[in-house]
Formats: structure tokens, sequence, C-alpha cells
């Protein structure tokens, strides 16, 4: 170790090491490094563990290029620390030393962060959480491997760490909301028991929620507002972050579950301009967010996310960091992959977007991220910020066409069939044959930022005012419809038909090629009271309810027994088409399109705006097993029963039912096969399976 520089308190000080990044433990003491290439001088500030009272203040005492770094002898993992930065510059922003900031590289904080104007506006150390030393190898070992979920296999369970378990009654009361709570053995065997393979947990960095939203009495429910991308949200531990959330990624691998973490990548809780200081801006604020210049020549911060400032990706320091974090994030963490919220912003190069970005190749050639699930929001605000299939293999997209058309065609509107026909068979016309894998699309009805399933059927505008924005924020183009009256009711006909076209939609969602993403309540028919934006509502609103009654536990049902089909076959979870170049193995011999009367549909037939029924029949054999495969799936999103001719295939055969959603409860449902016609009634599917009639 270098020869001590100088002693601080109870501390001697050396010049270090300009790498690792961070906060690095090692024997006798840590070494602190930070990327700050415009300082005057770096401040570390040492304080107490129990009252995060000062303790001591080291200037850092080398400088290597654009890193400052000392070596403080004696710090211990659980040291509380943070920064002051003295600047020559105040041109962007002011970042004078009274705000003390986060070490972007701090992989604990000591707890959550909310904004309080009075603390922030002299010295904001009471503001700002500490960054927590940590010693890594306490927490490297993993007691679970990685879950290795075939793509087509696939089905994403999209759930906030706080909303799944705060009104769980079988989670105790320290637990509930939290990591802890999130992997009670009652909350993962339903997720089980309901058959999905994967669960997207909403941001679990830690974050902020915004001044203009905090100042209202309200917060940031759904974290998309992070202060650091290393470290867990402290809201959502009792004790150690880091060693809770570790152990509910465990959980969920030992039960066969994969863990994928929502991470925003495309703008910080400090806003834009006159936004709080409180990280990247004290250290490299024009290095960390793209600028530009407005038309008088003053220079101002890119706002691509609608949040004020975007980050800049293409910048070598913020790209080794994203790519730092999402390590940790895999090898420390345990999780399986990522959803990139805003995922454009990953291809910026500065502004324009390039699908083969430096970042986006670093991920694709990195050992560690490769073969990690990628999911992309393929879109942003900024210039040319649609970018839905244009992302490279292997990435996984969210698909906005497939939303808005499952959902006009069962809400009945017109010259939607063709369209929706396509979404069915994986999105061809975005994700092209011979390029991207049929899996490629992920598929969903509901998300997050929308109406749930429940209310999909229940409003057909959004109810919005709890968000005090005078009901402007939100989605206004939702595609919805509440069949006679908004929201709430007792009628039993309208009752029965939300219930109907609540199955269509998710029984279409499940059995469409590509990667299914259902909503986290969804299954138990939660409602937002019509809420479609709900991001700032901490309470009942967003949270889960477990109270069941027949019509719940019906649906319940029905999504279990839904899935169970899906996952049972090869060819309703990926067909392989003699067209499609992008694997050499098929197991389709054939895909038939028909009109109701059993007629091979013509291609003027799509185009008949009034056309809302029609059938289509797989036919192939499993990969692995070699086992022969046959349905028939049956849609109907028209006012009025159809009389459907199935195709006759052999005298001593017959179509199996297997699912039709007309009926309430699986157990109405009868068991017959029929051999050439069948009666398909108004707004419905009817699945069926092919097999020899034994005499």
């Amino acid at each position: 170790m270098d020869a001590v520089l100088a002693a601080v308190k109870d501390f001697q000080v050396s010049v270090g090491e300009a790498y690792p990044l961070g906060a690095t433990l090692v024997d006798h003491g840590c070494n602190f490094a930070i990327y700050a290439p415009d300082a005057k001088a770096v401040i570390l500030c040492i304080f107490h563990r129990d009252t995060e009272e000062p303790w001591a203040e080291i200037v850092l005492p080398e400088k290597t290029g654009d890193v400052w770094h000392g070596f403080v002898s004696d710090i211990e993992a659980g040291a509380l620390y943070g920064y002051r930065v003295l600047r020559g510059d105040l041109d962007l922003h002011a970042s004078p030393t009274d705000k003390l900031l986060i070490d972007p590289y701090a992989k604990k904080l000591s707890r959550p962060i909310n904004w309080d104007a009075r603390q922030y506006k002299h010295d904001s150390q009471f503001m700002i959480p500490k960054c927590v030393v940590v010693n890594e190898q306490a927490y490297s070992t993993q007691s679970s491997s990685p879950v290795q979920v075939a793509k087509h296999k696939r089905i994403v369970y999209e759930a906030h760490v706080k909303g799944l378990t705060k009104l769980h009654p079988d989670v105790p009361k320290a637990h509930q909301g939290k990591y802890l709570g999130a992997c009670h053995p009652s909350v993962v065997e339903h997720i089980k028991q309901l058959g999905v393979t994967t669960v997207q947990f909403m941001p679990m960095c830690a974050f902020m929620p915004e001044p203009f939203i905090t100042e209202k009495g309200l917060t940031n429910y759904w974290g998309y507002n992070p202060i650091n991308f290393f470290a867990p949200e402290p809201r959502y531990a009792n004790e150690d972050a880091l060693a809770e959330i570790k152990t509910m990624v465990d959980t969920y691998h030992h039960a066969g579950i994969e863990v994928i973490v929502d991470v925003v990548f495309n703008h910080t809780a400090e806003s834009g301009k006159g936004g709080p200081v409180l990280s990247f801006k004290g250290f490299c604020p024009y290095q960390a967010y793209l600028l530009e210049q407005t038309k008088r020549g003053e220079l101002v911060y890119s706002n691509h996310s609608g949040c004020g400032n975007t980050v800049n990706t293409s910048h070598p320091y913020m790209m080794t960091l994203i790519l730092d974090a999402m390590r940790f994030w895999v090898t420390t963490i345990g999780v399986d992959g990522f959803r990139f919220d805003l995922a454009v912003s990953l291809g910026r190069e500065p502004q324009a977007f390039n699908r083969y970005s430096g970042l986006i190749r670093a991920l694709g050639q990195d050992p560690v991220l490769r073969n990690k699930v990628l999911i992309a929001e393929p879109w942003d605000i900024g210039p040319g910020g649609y970018q839905l299939g244009n992302f490279p293999t292997p990435w996984l997209e969210v698909n906005d066409k497939y939303r808005d058309t499952v959902r006009a065609f069962w809400r009945g509107d017109e010259g939607v069939t063709p369209d929706f026909a396509t979404r069915l068979m994986g999105s061809r016309d975005v994700f092209h044959k011979g390029y991207r894998h049929i899996s490629t699309s992920v598929n969903n009805v509901t998300y997050h930022d929308g109406f749930t399933l429940h209310d999909l059927v229940s409003y057909a505008e959004r109810h919005n005012l709890a968000n005090l924005e005078d009901n402007r924020d939100g989605h206004g183009h939702n595609l919805s419809a509440n069949y006679g009256v908004e929201g709430d009711t007792n009628d039993p006909d309208i009752l029965a038909l939300r219930e109907r076209q609540k199955r269509n939609l998710f029984a279409t969602l499940i059995f469409s090629q590509g990667t299914p993403h259902v909503l986290g309540g969804d299954e138990l028919s939660r409602s937002q009271q019509g809420n479609n934006n709900a991001y700032c509502q901490d309470n009942p609103i967003s949270w889960l309810s477990w109270e069941m009654n027949k019509r719940k536990q019906d649906f319940l049902d029905f999504c279990k027994y839904v899935i169970a089909i899906k996952r049972s076959s090869s060819l309703l979870s990926e067909v392989r088409l003699d067209d499609d170049a992008f694997t050499v193995t098929r197991n389709v011999s054939h895909v038939n399109w028909f009109k109701p009367d059993g007629s091979d549909k013509a291609s003027e037939d799509w185009n008949e705006k009034h056309n809302k029924a029609f059938g289509v029949e797989i036919r192939g054999c499993a990969l692995d097993e070699h086992t022969p495969e046959h349905w028939f799936l049956c849609f109907n999103a028209g006012d009025n029963d159809v009389r459907f001719h199935l195709p006759t295939l052999s005298p001593n055969g017959g179509w199996t039912l297997r699912l039709d959603t007309r009926y309430a409860s699986l157990k109405e449902q009868p068991n017959i096969c029929i051999q050439q016609v069948f009666m398909q009634a108004a707004r419905s599917i009817s699945l069926f399976s092919f097999s020899e009639i034994q005499r």
C-alpha cells in the first residue's frame, strides 16, 4: 500500500488506486475512487454508522486522469460515506460543496431518499442517504443456480415488490410490501400454480420520488426515477436491502422461476434544468447526460424521456457504469435478465438511434450478460424514438401493436381482423422471418402503465383524478369499453359479458405466438378504479387484493387452465414454419385459415371490414418428443353466434373441445367431440384438438 500522506481524525490516508471505481474493501481499509473529470477537488465524507453525524472529511489525495482516489485505513464493511465536490464551472447547474453526493458506484444505501426542499436548500447531507461500504464477497455466494427457461416456453408475470404483498393475508406484517414478503411461500406458490415461468419486477434500483409529486402529498410508487443503478431500493427492506433481495431471488430460483428486473438507464432523479444535485450532476454532468443547444445557443439537457434529463449512454464512462451495474445485478444479486425502460436511449449515439450502438454491441459480447434475458421497451419521446422491430437478435421487444390490435378486435372494432391474425402468429410484419425468433414479440394486453384487465372491460374512459392532474395524465387512447355502465355495476348481463371478454383477451394473449406478458393481479381481477396511470398511488388502488369471490375464483382457474394448455403444447408455444429460415428444424406441416363456412380464407376476405370470425388450423409434431399435435382455434368477436364448419379430416376422427370462453366456469364446459359443425357463441374463442376416435 502507498505511503501514508496524512492522518485525518481516526484515519490514515494514502493515494490508493484509480480502479476499480467505488468503495473497495481490502486488508486494513478501503480504496475510494470516483470519476469527476472537471472537479477542482473531491472531498470524501465519513459518517457515524448509528447517527449519520459527520465523522471526518478527507480530501482525496490523488487524481489519475479523470478519476480521483485515495486509500483510507481502518474502514470496515458498513461504514457510511458520501462526497462533496469543488467544481470550477457552474454554467449548467449549481454544484457547491454544500451538496452531499451519492457515489454512482455505491452498492447499498443507508435509507430511502425522499425530496425535502427545506433540507436540500442549504447543506443537503440531512436529506441524502449515505452510501454503505459493502464487502461484496459476503454477498457473492449463490445459494441457487440461475434458472434456464427456453425462450418459447417463457411466460412473464409483471409485479411490483410492494404491491404484490402489501395486502396478502399470509405474509407477516413486517414483511408485507418487502423483498421478504415477495418471496413468502404463499406468494411463490400462487405464481408457480398460475404457470408463469418468469417474474418481471418493476424497478428495484434505489429511486427518489419527484419533487413536484412529493409536494402534492403523493409519491412515485412505481420507482421509475433512479438515483443509483447498483443499490437495491431500501424501501423494500427491513434491515439489509442487499441480503434481502438476494434471498428473494434465490427463493424464486429454488421454485424454478426466473427473475427479471426493470431498469431505468434513460434518466435519473436529478431531472433537467433546476433539478436537484444528487450524484451525477455534481461529479460529471457534461459526461453523464446528453446536451443540446437551444435556438438561442443555450446549453440544456436533452429530454427524450419526459423527465428532464437523458443519460448519455454513448459516453465511455456511462457505458461502462451501466455494464458494471448489470453485471452486479447478475453476479451478486442473481437476476436472470433485464427489461429496459425506454430502451431507445441505449442506442443513441449520441442523439440518433443506432441498433448496433456501442452499448448494444457491448451487451451482445459480454460473457456475463449476453445470454441473459434482454427485453426492450423500444421507444422514447426523442427524435426517431419509435424503434419497434429494430433491436438485434436475441433481444425481445414489447409490442404495442399487439396490445392495440387485440384490444380493438375484442372490442368489436371493424377492419382489424387481418391485423389480429398477424399479431396472433407472432407479428411477422414487424419481426421478420429469418431474422428474428418467433418469440421476439413480447405480447401484452395490459401493462403497469395503463388499465388492468378488469378495468379494460369496465371503463371507457380514464379516471385519474386521484393523481391531482385534473385527469389530464395517462393514455387517452385505451381501446377499452364498459359494456353499458362506467365502472362498478350489479347488472348480471354486463358482469357476465365483462368476464367473457376478460377470458377472450387472456386466452388470446396466451395462445398467440410470442412471449406472453401477464400484468400481475389480472388473474385476481384487480381493479385500479379506472386509473390508468397509477404511478403515484401507493395505496390499495395499486396493491393487489387477495380477497376472492366465486367470479374471481372462476377467472383465476381459467387463467391457470389456459396457461397449462399452452405449456403442454409445442405448436401453441412455437411454430417453426417452412418459410422461416431462422431455424433449420420444423414442427409444422400445415397452418390453414378458414371462414366459418369451412372454406379457405381468400385474400379479399381479410379486408372485409365486417369480418370478425375466422378459424385457424395448426398441425405438426413436437420436436423433442415427435408427438403429433393438431389444433383448431375459432375466433368470433361479433355480436351474433356463428355456425363453424370444422375441417373434415377422417371419418374416424373428431375434434375434442378443449376450451370455450362462453362458459363462466370451467365446470360448465362440456366434454364433447365434434366432427363437422360447431355453433360458435358471440364474442368467444373455442379451442379444439383433433384425435382419432377409438372404436
